[in-house]
């Protein structure tokens, strides 16, 4: 066969044999596919129903806060947590000059001691710190009942978890506004209930604390000016003594308190005054 004929041949053969495969191969696919049987499809699954809320009957949304201590199964065991305790720790502190002043004896104390120190006729002696410092733990000294009655009522059952915050703090009132009413004028708590045109409370233990605070203080302040000018009588007749003896004398350029500043130091110590002045405070309340 001649060369030129053969290449057309054997392009032929190579056409129907790949004809031919690519026929198997199609064949073998179909029997395949129709020997799997087919999946039937699957049923559709109804939505479920959204839940549904209940809102409360005001229309308004609550929500229950719980700041007990977590245990380690996920319950809470009804104690404060560390960080509540903490924060309740420092709000105190940040408070507490204001509470001193404004609901304890030491605004009475500092007054009256203050006085004490002018009618001797020393300015600056004893220093205000330590005229500070005796007025702040002779209050602690008469607040003492009050503060364990509070620790005991309201703090340690809080710390135990067996009230809530809300109890421990109505608990805590209760002594405070107690003895701050014993040692409360009448007339400076009616003055304070009229100013608030506020109504009359039934009983005294019903006032509110933003009447009895101001009306607390003012009648401390009353009663610090009254001790004051007790203390102040005997000084200013030691005064008057001695400047009439240097009229007399006609040493009129020599200046009183010179000459009676000794006499009255010499008294205030012979009476112990600082003694009797801290009796005279401690004594006078409730």
């Amino acid at each position: 066969m001649r060369p030129l004929l053969r290449l057309p041949l054997l392009l032929l053969l190579l056409v129907v044999a790949s004809a031919s495969g690519s026929w198997l191969v199609a064949a073998s696919a179909g029997a395949s596919v129709s020997q799997t049987a087919p999946t039937p499809p699957t049923p559709p699954v109804s939505p479920a129903a959204p839940p549904t809320t209940v809102a409360p009957s005001d229309g308004r949304v609550s929500f229950d806060v719980d700041l007990g201590t977590v245990g380690g199964d996920g319950s809470t065991d009804g104690k404060p947590s560390k960080s509540i305790v903490i924060l309740l720790g420092l709000t105190v502190l940040a408070i507490a000059p204001s509470l001193v002043i404004l609901m304890t004896s030491f605004t009475r104390m500092v007054v009256v001691l203050g006085l004490a120190r002018n009618a001797i006729g020393l300015q600056t002696v004893p220093p205000n710190q330590v005229l500070t410092g005796l007025a702040v733990f002779l209050s602690l000294f008469v607040m003492a009942p009050t503060i364990k009655q509070i620790n005991d009522e309201a703090w340690q059952p809080y710390q135990r978890g067996e009230i809530t915050q809300s109890v421990a703090l109505k608990k805590a009132e209760t002594p405070i506004k107690t003895w701050m009413l014993k040692n409360t004028r009448r007339e400076e708590l009616d003055l304070m209930l009229g100013l608030s045109k506020s109504v009359k409370p039934e009983k005294p233990e019903d006032t509110s604390m933003t009447a009895l605070i101001p009306a607390f203080v003012l009648s401390e302040l009353k009663s610090a000016f009254i001790i004051g000018v007790m203390i102040l009588l005997p000084f200013l007749v030691i005064d008057l003594v001695v400047s009439s003896g240097l009229m007399s004398l006609g040493m009129m350029m020599l200046p009183p308190v010179f000459v009676s500043l000794p006499f009255k130091l010499l008294l205030f110590v012979m009476v112990d005054g600082w003694s009797m002045i801290a009796h005279a405070l401690v004594a006078n309340y409730h």
